[in-house]
């Protein structure tokens, strides 16, 4: 039986990897996360997979579990947040620390979950330490994958489209910032755990761009939303520079908020990644994208599980 184990396994990638590795008897899955919250939840859905609650960026006992373990998920990322602090701890030292613990018990492959923002023309806490954490892995000499997925939705989205929809819900209107004209590709975390999982079975190695094949404006994409779940909210749009300053008053209230001025102005910055037939290369089935984003909604336990932040 091979042992698997996910860092940063309670959180949206976590989260759902867990949901769909945990159907194969072949693996022995192995859960880290350090949000207590989320860890308990992480815990109640799936009793059977041995969770463990640990802070990666400390020397720790968590470091055993290593023992036995075939392949490494490295996924645990600080991707919000105002404290440059924790940026470095979670994406940079945390990173170190497990590649660590894999070397001292021998495990022989990792995955790294690195992100697209690398390829990024923007330049905020998380860009800088996600293209550290990337170069830091490329000298790594264990057998690895480094995966650059897009901007993530699914179940357990906290930060992104999870956390609109649900805004959708408790406000009477939903503001897009200027003409909403901004492109993105917006990536399925569901296809994205089927390539983690292609990747643990077959061993891939090299740094593969993950992006959405579908590309959609922002205001379109957040209509479609709007169709499905058909919330209270009625759509507006608001100047640019109105949304930046109410985001900014935001912060002001909030030491964590889920939306922050740097993330608006990655939002509209003019560019789109590579699309990659990643379908081919991993051996996974596309979910086209609105289909996905009715999977997401209207699941009947995982849309209503809402993780912290």
């Amino acid at each position: 039986m091979r042992g698997i184990l996910v860092t940063g396994a309670a959180g949206l990638v976590g989260q759902n990897l867990i949901a769909r590795l945990k159907a194969d008897p072949s693996l022995r899955l192995l859960a880290i996360d350090k949000h207590p919250a989320n860890t308990a939840t992480l815990r109640r859905l799936h009793p059977e997979v041995q969770v463990i609650q640990a802070d990666l960026a400390e020397a720790g006992d968590w470091a055993e579990a290593f023992a036995g373990i075939d392949t490494v998920v490295i996924n645990q990322a600080q991707i919000g947040g105002l404290d440059a602090a924790e940026f470095e701890r979670n994406n940079v030292a945390a990173t170190a620390r497990i590649v660590e613990a894999a070397r001292a018990h021998g495990v022989g492959y990792l995955v790294q979950i690195s992100s697209s923002v690398v390829r990024s023309q923007a330049s905020d806490f998380y860009v800088d330490t996600k293209r550290r954490q990337e170069a830091y892995m490329d000298g790594v000499e264990i057998p690895h994958a480094s995966l650059r997925p897009t901007l993530m939705f699914g179940w357990f989205d906290r930060k992104h489209l999870g956390w609109l929809r649900r805004f959708m819900d408790r406000a009477p209107v939903f503001p897009i910032p200027g003409d909403g004209k901004f492109l993105r590709q917006p990536l399925y975390v569901g296809n994205f755990a089927a390539i983690i999982a292609s990747c643990i079975a077959n061993r891939t190695t090299g740094t593969h761009d993950i992006s959405g094949r579908s590309v959609v404006e922002y205001g379109e994409l957040i209509r479609m939303i709007h169709r499905i779940v058909k919330p209270r909210a009625r759509i507006v749009h608001i100047p640019y520079h109105l949304f930046w300053a109410l985001l900014w008053l935001y912060a002001r209230l909030d030491r964590n908020p889920p939306f922050t001025t740097a993330q608006l102005e990655a939002l509209v910055i003019p560019e789109t990644f590579p699309i990659t037939d990643w379908p081919a290369r991993f051996g996974v089935t596309e979910t086209p994208l609105e289909t996905a984003l009715r999977e997401t909604f209207t699941h009947p336990v995982y849309s209503g599980t809402v993780l912290e932040f």
